[in-house]
């Protein structure tokens, strides 16, 4: 769908010389942000341990730019807390990953929250908190809105810790706004992808793409049914932007992304015929990828009537061009893909 361009780019509120500490900013979304913050002038310190990040992301020699490697927690002793606005991208992420290793997914996606909530809140810093659609568990209300009910399964099954351990950063993130003051957003990240985005984690697009560009089949999970909406990295972090520099994101969750919706299989036929690829197309059963057990979700779909109101409307870059954009990052070595 193309939105209706109500708001031009060039007229959008920036934020211009400031200091910007961005965690996980050597991930894939983080790193896009890091090159927008230095492009409008802003020195940017930013925080990771490298766990799901590369510091390849990365690849500029800038003099407005510092990277410490550790985890939050450590780099906080050393680090003042005199920051204009805080990004907090850093999180376990990718659903092989959470399935995988539930403790650290749980103790990444909440201490270290916990501990930059802390520190935000000495100068009562503005603070981006990421979340994720995740977060909504199985509800099967559609199009999801900020307000409705989280469901999740039960904590005997990992494939939940993910979404609630990000649920938990949320109330974390609330209770600091309602009881301190502390000007918090929280942007819920509906499957956003792009260049630098790593297929080894369970992400979808960028494992299809691999698969074609090498002619290796494309294997979807389940019979393909299943809807979701992408979003390109490079639209997401606008709106990233314009949600800091509004007040009216101050206390708020705002589902971030596209809502149009593709199923698996024909996201699969998408990416084999924008590549010319001869790859063939396969299915595997949910249970053989990741155990017995595991739910998938249906359908995913954003309600952005919240995010219109508050950043406006633009047009979106098409999932064609960004499935071009992550081949072309993989070609020229810089997707990361292992």
């Amino acid at each position: 769908m193309t939105l209706d361009q109500s708001i031009d780019s060039n007229n959008t509120p920036e934020i211009h010389s400031s200091s910007v500490l961005v965690t996980g900013g050597a991930g894939f979304i983080g790193s896009h942000l890091v090159e927008a913050l230095l492009d409008r002038g802003n020195h940017v310190t930013v925080i990771d341990d490298m766990s799901t990040g590369q510091q390849s992301n990365l690849q500029i020699e800038h003099d407005q730019l510092t990277l410490c490697t550790g985890t939050i927690s450590a780099q906080l002793e050393s680090v003042e807390p005199s920051f204009d606005f805080i990004f907090h991208l850093a999180a376990a992420v990718g659903v092989k990953l959470v399935v995988d290793e539930p403790i650290r997914t749980i103790e990444t996606n909440v201490l270290e929250t916990s501990k930059l909530l802390r520190f935000a809140s000495l100068n009562k810093t503005p603070l981006l908190v990421a979340s994720t659609s995740e977060v909504y568990g199985k509800s099967k209300a559609l199009p999801m809105q900020e307000d409705g009910n989280l469901v999740f399964g039960s904590t005997e099954k990992s494939r939940w810790s993910y979404g609630c351990s990000k649920a938990l950063d949320e109330h974390l993130a609330m209770a600091w706004f309602k009881r301190e003051n502390l000007p918090v957003r929280i942007p819920r990240f509906f499957n956003t992808i792009g260049p630098r985005q790593r297929g080894s984690w369970g992400m979808v697009v960028p494992r299809f793409v691999v698969a074609a560009l090498g002619g290796e089949p494309l294997v979807v999970y389940g019979d393909g049914s299943q809807t979701r909406c992408f979003c390109d990295v490079r639209d997401t972090v606008p709106m990233m932007l314009r949600l800091m520099t509004t007040n009216k994101s101050i206390g708020k969750a705002v589902n971030v992304g596209s809502d149009d919706s593709i199923t698996i299989l024909q996201l699969a036929e998408l990416v084999r015929d924008t590549l010319n690829s001869n790859s063939k197309i396969e299915f595997k059963a949910m249970h053989d990828v990741y155990g017995d057990g595991f739910e998938d979700l249906q359908d995913r779909q954003p309600d952005l009537t919240r995010l219109h109101s508050m950043v406006g409307t633009r047009e979106r870059i098409p999932i064609a061009k960004t499935i071009n954009s992550i081949a072309a990052s993989l070609a020229c070595g810089t997707g990361n893909e292992q």
